[in-house]
């Protein structure tokens, strides 16, 4: 698995999965189970990997795969 989040992406979404879990306790039974989404971007983060990214050829630096610079040769100019 490659890394494609980048340090303050993961670091946001270990943050924001904590605080979604740390609801759990306080919330009446129905919603306590919503927390549980939570889950997902402190796993993200953890990991550094997010699988939505890979399919839609993200990076988290901010640059997709297909914003790469290509390079072209061009012969020599003539004189």
């Amino acid at each position: 698995m490659v890394r494609n989040l980048g340090t303050i992406e993961r670091l946001l979404r270990i943050i924001a999965g904590i605080g979604l879990l740390g609801l759990f306790g306080a919330l009446p039974a129905p919603w306590r189970y919503l927390t549980l989404i939570g889950l997902i971007p402190f796993g993200t983060g953890l990991l550094g990997h997010c699988p939505v990214y890979r399919a839609l050829g993200w990076k988290g630096d901010g640059h997709s795969q297909a914003e790469r610079p290509v390079l072209v040769r061009r012969p020599p100019a003539k004189r």
